[in-house]
């Protein structure tokens, strides 16, 4: 029997809103290794290397289904879903793991049908699959190297995992909604910083507001009102650490024109005023 190694890193770079590595891992598990109940913030994703274990996940409903899983497999675990994984007694799993968030991420995972009660992946390309353990493996083994190299290997593996996974259904009203979403996070993308409103995103899509919101709401879990919030103020919170411009400057970069509403909206979403919450993350 192997002896039990973990080895893991967490992402000290700052803010990306795109796509953000959290941490990111590798661990060899002994027979009956068991991680749970446990409640994740973010998308957390396992790759099982060697061996086989068990996923007890809940779905939307709050019901749990056991999934059994070998070498080559791997599942998803979703923010807020309730998940306990344990490794077989007789072949303990190794998995290498990455922690992930960002703005399009859920859209591209609703498109292959990856859901809390869909959550194992199962490669349908070998050569993507072998580029996304790859894009894994660089996190780890160059985990001191800049912000930059760590981010885009982050995009990697999302970029692999999206190209080398089985769709768990293709349906064509999953594509049309997501048509309508990819579009919608499109335009907020290149207009975020002007005097938008869900009105006009929705009108950019082709949708009534009432229609486009539950669209939108289901795909991506919050409402657009909500995500075009978040997305100026992870935006703002890049130019807060990484750049001098002053906080009024800021808040025009990401579309509140009046300092203000600006300062109130960021202290909504991080509990700390812009001036504040730059004090505390500048870089040094």
């Amino acid at each position: 029997m192997r002896p039990h190694e973990i080895e893991f890193s967490t992402f000290e770079g700052g803010v990306f809103t795109d796509l953000m590595p959290y941490q990111y891992g590798r661990e060899v598990c002994t027979p009956g290794h068991a991680f749970g109940p446990a409640r994740r913030s973010h998308y957390l994703f396992h790759f099982i290397l060697e061996g086989k274990g068990s996923l007890t996940a809940t779905d939307e409903m709050g019901s749990a289904t056991v999934h059994e899983l070998h070498a080559g497999e791997g599942f998803l675990i979703f923010p807020g879903q309730i998940t306990t994984y344990v490794a077989d007694l007789d072949e303990p799993w190794e998995y290498i793991w990455i922690e992930f968030d960002g703005a399009h991420v859920k859209s591209n995972l609703d498109r292959l049908g990856f859901s809390p009660a869909s959550p194992v992946y199962q490669a349908q390309d070998e050569e993507r699959c072998e580029q996304m353990v790859d894009a894994m493996r660089s996190l780890l083994e160059h985990r001191s190297a800049s912000q930059f190299y760590l981010v885009a290997c982050a995009c990697l593996f999302f970029d692999a995992f999206l190209g080398s996974a089985r769709p768990h259904r293709s349906g064509a009203s999953s594509r049309l909604h997501s048509f309508y979403v990819d579009n919608a996070l499109a335009y907020i993308e290149q207009n975020y910083q002007g005097d938008i409103t869900v009105e006009d995103i929705a009108r950019n899509a082709g949708l009534n507001r009432s229609y486009f919101g539950k669209v939108f709401r289901d795909a991506m879990g919050v409402s657009p009102q909500q995500f075009l919030i978040g997305f100026r103020i992870e935006k703002a919170c890049e130019l807060l650490k990484l750049s001098n411009l002053s906080v009024g400057e800021v808040g025009r970069a990401v579309g509140y024109p009046n300092q203000l509403h600006f300062s109130r909206a960021f202290k909504n979403a991080r509990g700390l005023s812009p001036r504040a919450w730059r004090q505390q993350h500048a870089q040094r």
